[in-house]
């Protein structure tokens, strides 16, 4: 019987020493209470309050007696502090014995959610993580900056301090930065509770509606032995009579969520639990492991202040503390405060039931290969012209128009003079060559969209990671994908010797420098430890999106000005996301292993780390897949523990897409069940806003579209079938649901971390509307070689097109038309979708080509041509397959259109020599296809690939 992977056990071996920020809130305080829980050491606690004229900057507070005074009356209602409460705060340091800072709040909200240091401020690193000579330049105007002398004055009073913890739950703005602040600092960023209300909930409450597994945060506080009681409201579902109410407490917790599910806001993420600001807390009380005496407000010392629009608050007179009773031996009531803190399970349902496959027999994996032996056996097509029943699009976009290019870039084994390079050299020379191509296409960094790195050896990878990083000085850098690809990467380049670095790059060529602040491109960058997915600590973003629209020719920056022109900010959006590794979120290390049971720990690394994937993809929108691939390691013989775990590259490459392809024909098992209804038992249960106020009432406004029904429409879906068409051959709807994105697996020499397997999906799609997406019927053909010798070859097309949703008459001809595929007469069987974009509106087309090897499962090496021309054959049948696609209204593309785009080329080359893989001089230059050079390629049904080619077209 299989075990699934439980909640991950605290830190062994990386203790941290953390500061804890504080605002008095419940999020803050419980975030601390999870780092105690994973071993992690507080040394000090910091607070950002109101300004007040006898404050000095970084200095001790003093706990002031009886917690004196009510200071002003105002809240600052911050988007990045909470403010409210704020002179109780004092009494924190002697509650619970840790060392408290405090400094003035200077400025107020400045940018976007996401945020820039180098438009504010200017901290400079010194050498070691724990850089106590970091230089601020203050920008009195930013109040995140007003927390780099406070962090400052810490790490001068505790030069151990290593860390900085925050209660970030979603807010994006909040935890962005902190981050900034964090890793300039040299401090490792924990926001443990970052996106807590999607992570797994105890099994009695799978299922449940928004507003119950949000509401378990408050459960855990709970049981933790918090007291959290809320001391300001500001929504229409919560009035005065909340305040003081204790939400770390199961009567208080249902009263606020019954009264948000009465006027409509319980179905919002994160409401429940004051997210979206409906209401604030203050601590009084935890576990004794953190406060030892309990904070008390009398009834008298409580003031509520009323500030119209339905926000109010309290203001405290005094407060002063209490010794909390000891009934057991604080040593031991400590101990078992420890295990109240409820860690969340590592694998959420949906990879819980993949990995439960995984680990059955494996014959499934044998019957299915056997399946595909039989696929293989089919009747190739016999031309590639055009055929009634062929999706069909408008003309490519010619070479000039394209806007996705792809630079690539090479290492030089040797100086100018005729000495070795080392790595740093040819990093940095790589690096300069980058940024002076962008200097000559009028082009910021940020019009990089995903970097893939291929090193020599991963151990040059902290070397590469600081030089390649200083390209970037904005937010949200470039996804990345890195692997090592040991000495097959010299076949790069037809210079002797060895190089150790390839860089290759995607990049936009619309985000011009004069729209570097181009709101068009979008990316997410999570630089601090949780339990959702690991953090990205360095120039890489987890995903990079930008909207298909902007891939037209005719497309303008979204900040310029041209009447109502497109501003090509709509429609289906184009995702990058950066490879994913199995690292536990929380310790940033790989899941514990026993060397006996090493197909296990594979199986549980191949599900952690496409879990990843998901996660992340999920939280940026994506739909649907275009493609995947799994890196896996060589074997090696150095280490008894090595990451390979000695187990056939078939098998694994069988594994890797048995996980694919669960992941994705999962379905929750798991029914709703319905709410109780006692409305007319409890007093709170009166009828919500009427029609007026939730359309007119400022307070009820964000109420008025709201509903539970289209909450639960709204939630992202991975896959979304609603997003797929049929295409030509479909007769059945039910077929889409069958419908996995092409998968093969690659082995190389190392990958990051030294871990088992790394996910990378080549796109994904987002916002994508219905029948978006259309995966064309796959097919494979017989091609001659090109070396004299009539050997033929198998290829397979696998292609993928993304649209912008069409005019309403076209959807409604494209329903008509797939009404008619479903139907039993043969006559319509050709009718097929002929589906044009509209106007200028651009579809993209991603052709996969797969060359297989027809020889055994231990090829000679010269089994294939070592001209270049071995690959001439395959890009024809690439530019053939999209040609056909062509509408027959618009005649045939001129030679300037050529043919579809190579993104990027994964070849076997111990199949291919090394002038056949592409690659360019030893400067590189940026003119040469993107190859990545593996030891062996492998089908979904561990079979041999000599080749495997991404090829991208716009139509327009």
């Amino acid at each position: 019987m299989m075990t699934t992977p439980a909640a991950p056990p605290p830190a062994q071996g990386g203790r941290l020493n953390v500061i804890a920020l504080i605002s008095g809130g419940k999020d803050s305080f419980f975030s601390l209470l999870h780092c105690l829980a994973h071993g992690h050491r507080v040394v000090a606690l910091a607070n950002l309050h109101p300004p007040e004229t006898n404050e000095h900057e970084g200095s001790k507070q003093e706990e002031e007696e009886e917690g004196g005074g009510g200071g002003e009356e105002e809240d600052l209602n911050s988007f990045m502090y909470q403010t409210v409460g704020h002179q109780v705060i004092p009494l924190y340091a002697e509650a619970t014995g840790i060392p408290l800072y405090r400094q003035p709040i200077l400025g107020g909200a400045t940018q976007g959610k996401d945020y820039s240091h180098f438009s504010t401020a200017v901290a400079v690193q010194g050498e070691g993580d724990n850089n106590a000579k970091a230089k601020h330049v203050k920008d009195d105007d930013d109040e995140t900056e007003s927390m780099i002398p406070l962090l400052l004055a810490i790490k001068r009073a505790h030069p151990e301090a290593n860390a900085i913890c925050a209660g970030a739950i979603l807010s994006t703005y909040q935890r962005t930065r902190v981050e900034s602040v964090a890793v300039r600092l040299g401090l490792t960023p924990l926001a443990f509770l970052w996106k807590f209300p999607i992570l797994p909930v105890p099994q009695h409450l799978a299922g449940g509606d928004v507003a119950t597994t949000d509401a378990q945060l408050l459960d855990d506080m709970a049981a933790a032995g918090m007291e959290a009681r809320i001391i300001k409201v500001a929504s229409g579902g919560l009035d005065d009579s909340f305040l003081w109410t204790n939400v770390a407490d199961r009567l208080g917790k249902e009263r606020v969520a019954r009264s948000m599910r009465r006027f409509g806001t319980a179905s919002e993420k994160g409401a429940v639990i004051g997210e979206g600001g409906e209401f604030e807390t203050l601590v009084l009380d935890g576990p004794r492991q953190l406060f030892r005496k309990r904070i008390m407000v009398e009834e008298k010392d409580r003031r509520v202040v009323r500030e119209g629009g339905g926000c109010a608050w309290l203001s405290f007179r005094s407060a002063k503390l209490e010794d909390k009773e000891v009934t057991v031996a604080a040593s031991d009531e400590e101990k078992s405060d420890t295990g109240k803190i409820r860690i969340p399970d590592l694998l959420d349902a949906r990879f819980v039931g993949v990995l439960e496959g995984l680990n059955t027999s494996a014959s499934a994996g044998e019957e299915e290969a056997r399946k595909l032996l039989a696929l293989l056996n089919m009747e190739p097509q016999h031309s590639l012209s055009k055929q009634e029943g062929t999706f069909q699009l408008g003309l490519p976009q010619s070479l000039n128009d394209r806007k996705l290019q792809q630079w690539c870039f090479f290492g030089n084994a040797f100086s100018s003079a005729g000495s070795s390079n080392t790595v740093e050299t040819e990093t940095s020379l790589l690096v300069s060559r980058i940024r002076q191509r962008l200097r000559q296409s009028n082009l910021p960094p940020s019009a990089i969209l995903t970097s893939t790195i291929l090193l020599r050896h991963m151990a040059d990878f902290p070397t590469v990671n600081s030089i390649y990083g200083a390209l970037f000085d904005s937010p949200n850098p470039p996804s990345r994908v890195c692997v090592a690809c040991g000495d097959s990467l010299s076949a790069l380049t037809n210079s002797n010797g060895s190089i150790s670095i390839a860089i290759y790059l995607t990049v936009h060529t619309g985000f011009t420098n004069k729209s570097k602040t181009d709101q068009r491109r979008q990316g997410l960058h999570v630089q601090s430890r949780s339990y959702w997915a690991p953090a990205n600590i360095g120039p890489y973003s987890q995903a990079i999106s930008i909207p298909l629209a902007s891939l037209s020719s005719s497309s303008k920056p979204s900040n310029s000005t041209g009447g109502n022109h497109d501003d090509g900010n709509g429609g289906p959006r184009l995702v990058t996301i950066a490879g994913q590794i199995p690292l536990v979120p929380a310790t940033m290390a790989l899941p514990p292993a026993e060397p006996e049971q090493q197909r296990q720990a594979l199986n549980t690394q191949l599900a952690l780390s496409l879990q990843h994937l998901w996660r992340i993809g999920l939280e940026v929108g994506v739909q649907w897949w275009t493609s995947a691939v799994a890196y896996f390691p060589a074997a090696t013989t150095t280490t008894t523990t090595d990451s390979s775990f000695s187990m056939p590259m078939s098998e694994k490459a069988r594994l890797a897409y048995k996980t694919w392809q669960s992941a994705h024909q999962w379905s929750s098992k798991v029914a709703s069940d319905e709410e109780d209804s006692d409305a007319n038992s409890d007093p709170d249960e009166d009828d919500g806003p009427d029609l007026w106020d939730r359309k007119f009432n400022p307070r009820y406004m964000s109420f008025a579209v709201t509903s539970t029904e289209e909450s639960s429409s709204s939630e992202p879906k991975l896959p979304d079938w609603s997003v797929l068409s049929k295409n030509n051959n479909s007769k059945d709807e039910k077929k889409k649901r069958r419908t996995i994105p092409p998968f093969f697996a690659a082995q190389v020499a190392e990958l990051p971390r030294s871990a088992g397997v790394e996910w990378h999906a080549h796109l994904g799609v987002a916002k994508a509307g219905s029948k978006s997406v259309t995966v064309l019927e796959s097919f494979a053909a017989n091609i001659n070689s090109d070396d004299g010798t009539g050997e033929e070859r198998v290829v397979e097309v696998h292609q993928t097109v993304v649209r912008s949703p069409p005019s309403t008459s076209e959807q409604d001809d494209d329903d008509d038309d797939l009404d008619d595929m479903d139907n039993d007469d043969d006559d319509d069987d050709d009718k097929g979708v002929k589906i044009e974009a509209s106007g200028r509106q651009p579809a993209l087309l991603q052709t996969i080509v797969v060359e297989r090897y027809m020889g055994g499962s231990s090829p000679p090496s010269s089994s294939l041509s070592s001209s270049s021309s071995s690959f001439a054959t395959v890009d024809e049948l690439a530019r053939l397959s999209t040609r056909r696609l062509i509408n027959q209204g618009h005649g045939e593309p001129d030679k300037e259109r050529g043919g579809p785009s190579v993104m990027v080329r994964y070849v076997d080359v111990s199949l291919s020599a090394a002038a056949a893989l592409g690659g360019g001089g030893g400067g590189g230059g940026g003119v040469s296809v993107a190859v990545v050079p593996c030891a062996s390629l492998w089908d979904a049904y561990g079979e041999r690939l000599a080749s495997v080619t991404i090829y991208q077209s716009v139509f327009e």
